[in-house]
């Protein structure tokens, strides 16, 4: 799980800092202002840290290579230098992170606009359960999942690896036994996808009662990311003290399906599950929001949800980060403004 993460040049972020909701985690912000990067940087940087259980001396280029490789892989620039912020002349990236299971600090790695490698100066030591974490693309994986990770290992695909991370996570038979709040969040989820879904000889496969064994490509592709969310909760690959982090999740899902789902998380949140989300959606952040506010109000003993908006700056080459437990905190909120512009609007015409 992400604790903290400190990041100086890296793409549009000249300096962010954001201390991590050990449950819902929620970004905001326009297009262009590095949502998605600043997810797959978290996203790489705990995949790593999942991996090395324990990092002593002789083990630091073996995790530079680790560092930068999946960099490379999850954030696709043509070099790794391309990560860092645009400048007249030479710049250098660094990178901050915390983990919760982390033994020590955590980890620091730097690199230059040049570098083809990274250097870690903060090496780290984590506990052996430490979770790995999970990626949602925006785009769902169920249909494309027939032979892709054969075809990803044999040739170069213009797909970032978090496509083949998680087609490896969804390759896997379901478990027999599941504690009894992750039984009882599947049974909520195969109620909306009205079936269980299943892997059969490299397919996946709605199985209804109202109409039999359903093709994953025949599913409506919101009921497929539904799917894929029940089916890692089934094999383990998503599992407690772990990560998800989910790209536009709200994508080709109708408001009923986004209300079930922003419960959904919000209930793997208060079951142990860190949950980092990018979103365009005011009506998910609404969701969100009204279930926070109902937790408090009963005095739930459970993470907050953290809200992190990320914002043009005047110069329009770089972002400011603000992150707080209240949605009202995060200035500009574009989806608000725009919102309240339409339905002006919306009012004037009628």
């Amino acid at each position: 799980m992400l604790k903290r993460l400190e990041v100086k040049n890296f793409t549009v972020f000249s300096h962010a800092e954001i201390n991590w909701s050990r449950g819902l985690n929620v970004i905001v912000g326009e297009n262009g202002t590095g949502k998605s990067q600043l997810m797959r940087l978290a996203y790489a940087v705990s995949y790593v840290g999942s991996r090395f259980l324990h990092a002593p001396r002789q083990d630091k280029v073996a995790l530079q290579r680790e560092i930068a490789n999946k960099l490379v892989a999850v954030c696709k620039p043509e070099a790794l230098g391309r990560l860092v912020s645009r400048q007249q002349g030479r710049n250098r990236c660094e990178v901050k992170i915390d983990l919760v299971e982390s033994l020590s600090r955590g980890f620091a790695f730097r690199f230059a606009t040049n570098s083809l490698e990274v250097k870690v100066s903060r090496p780290f030591l984590v506990k052996p359960h430490m979770a790995g974490p999970v990626f949602f693309p925006s785009h769902e994986m169920l249909s494309m999942f027939p032979g892709f990770i054969s075809l990803y290992d044999e040739h170069h695909l213009e797909f970032d690896e978090t496509y083949y991370d998680l087609a490896k996570a969804l390759d896997s038979p379901a478990k027999k036994r599941h504690p009894q709040d992750v039984v009882l969040l599947i049974e909520e989820l195969e109620k909306l996808i009205e079936g269980h879904i299943v892997l059969d000889n490299g397919r996946f496969y709605l199985v209804a009662p109202s109409r039999g064994k359903l093709e994953a490509s025949l599913l409506a592709e919101g009921v497929r990311k539904l799917a894929t969310l029940t089916f890692l909760l089934r094999n383990g690959s998503l599992s407690n003290k772990g990560t998800l982090f989910w790209d536009e999740p709200e994508t080709n899902l109708n408001p009923k399906l986004i209300r079930s789902l922003a419960a959904a998380l919000f209930t793997l949140g208060r079951h142990g599950f860190q949950i980092v989300l990018a979103t365009h959606s005011l009506f998910l952040l609404r969701e969100i929001r009204i279930l926070a506010e109902a937790s408090k109000k009963r005095k739930e003993r459970s993470p907050a949800a953290c809200f992190i908006g990320i914002s043009k700056d005047l110069d329009q080459q770089s972002v400011t980060v603000v992150s707080s437990e209240s949605l009202e905190d995060i200035h500009p909120l574009v989806l608000l403004d725009e919102d309240i512009e339409q339905t002006e609007r919306y009012l004037q015409e009628g």
